[in-house]
């Protein structure tokens, strides 16, 4: 939603835009805002309203914003969350709980790699570099850069991601080693094969600093660690020591200057790293009274704590936790029942030591009849998002982890 409001404001001149408007205007909910539930709506709707101008859809949803930003809100850790909502609240008019005096420093300085998938906040700039044409994997970056309707890799890129879904963009895209690591991981620690070919492009994607996600984005501590235990799961290691440059005092971070630390990417470490009781620590530090984890990379806690408990190779107050968290249709999620976090919650459950048949049961049922339904976006980029691939092989490992169970 965030992404394609972007094109919508800063791309008119892209073929596909009068689609664009048609998915913002069908999108709205009926109190006037856009995107995920509650506090997840802000960065959505500010990007929706800016782009709609004078549209009475955009005024349905800049009342709903100044409701939004009129009582304390708790902003969820997306990407770039504290530059995107005062840069557009800024452009509107409206204040917000961020002091804008950051987003005003980068302004007037070159930006860092690890912020050219927001350049659209930014405008364009001489030091960015685009590969293949597309700036960061994003749309929105993308069309900045290029300024216009320019021939060649940046427009053909542009043109080819709207077609792909008639108008509409994803955050972020092409993320091959994102994807292929996290699925050869799913299947693999399920005990499933994968084609001998599946790592190739995971070895292939690293460098001096690492894995990255995709092309043109920075490589991180997460992207690395998940395709170092991938090539790990497949009997192929690969240079573990490059994880060195993300250590810090008893974590990883996920780059240089990370504001708030992710637990996922540090039980992904874990993995990769082997045993180390420091690291192993700070992750059992990170767990919540209730037994769960939260992430700055997701916005459901049973993702989280999947990570956690598979790195820890089990805990019994996690599996309490979702014990008694499953809801009479067998499903898992924070919001609503999902294939996707009642897939991790199996994860967690496969490492229970006592008997859990009966809770595995019901939530493998609930899997087997979800069907072709689509999936409720969870991710967090600038946006939620769905990686449906990476959700598919999750609920393949989770139903294969099932069987397992109840034998």
């Amino acid at each position: 939603m965030y992404e394609t409001a972007r094109l919508v404001a800063l791309a008119p001149w892209l073929r596909g835009h009068a689609a664009r408007v048609r998915f913002l205007l069908d999108s709205q909910h009926a109190d006037g805002t856009w995107g995920g539930p509650g506090e997840y709506a802000l960065v959505p709707t500010l990007s929706a309203v800016d782009a709609l101008g004078p549209h009475s859809a955009a005024r349905r949803g800049l009342a709903a914003l100044r409701g939004l930003l009129g009582r304390p809100v708790a902003l969820p850790d997306t990407v770039a969350v504290e530059l995107i909502v005062p840069a557009l609240a800024e452009r509107l008019g409206l204040r917000t709980p961020f002091d804008p005096r950051p987003l005003h420093a980068l302004r007037r300085r070159p930006l860092p790699a690890k912020l050219w998938h927001t350049l659209e906040v930014f405008g364009p700039r001489p030091e960015v570099r685009a590969v293949d044409g597309v700036v960061a994997a994003s749309p929105a970056a993308t069309a900045v850069q290029l300024g216009g309707p320019v021939p060649g890799p940046g427009l053909d890129y542009l043109e080819a991601v709207q077609e792909r879904h008639g108008g509409p963009v994803p955050a972020g895209v092409p993320v091959p080693l994102f994807e292929r690591s996290w699925i050869v991981v799913a299947l693999r620690s399920a005990g499933l094969d994968v084609p001998d070919t599946a790592t190739d492009g995971i070895r292939a994607a690293f460098s001096v600093d690492g894995a990255a996600g995709g092309p043109g984005l920075p490589a991180d501590a997460d992207d690395t660690a998940t395709a170092l235990h991938a090539l790990a799961l497949c009997d192929r290691p690969g240079p573990v020591r490059v994880l060195d440059r993300y250590r810090e005092a008893r974590h990883f971070a996920c780059f240089p200057g990370e504001r708030t630390p992710s637990t996922s990417t540090n039980a992904h470490a874990l993995q990769a790293v082997g045993p180390d009781r420091e690291l192993e620590e700070w992750v059992r530090d990170m767990q919540e009274p209730a037994g769960n984890w939260t992430d700055k990379w997701h916005a459901s806690p049973y993702y989280a704590t999947a990570c956690a408990t598979n790195a820890l190779r089990g805990n019994d107050k996690a599996v309490d936790w979702v014990l008694g968290t499953q809801r009479d249709d067998g499903s898992w999620g924070r919001w609503e029942g999902t294939y996707e976090e009642t897939a991790y919650a199996l994860r967690v459950l496969s490492h229970a030591t006592r008997d859990v048949s009966r809770a595995v049961h019901r939530g493998a049922m609930f899997l087997r009849h979800w069907g072709d339904r689509a999936h409720p976006p969870l991710w967090h980029d600038k946006d939620l998002y769905t990686p449906t691939r990476i959700v598919r092989a999750e609920g393949r490992a989770a139903l294969h982890l099932a069987c397992a169970v109840r034998r």
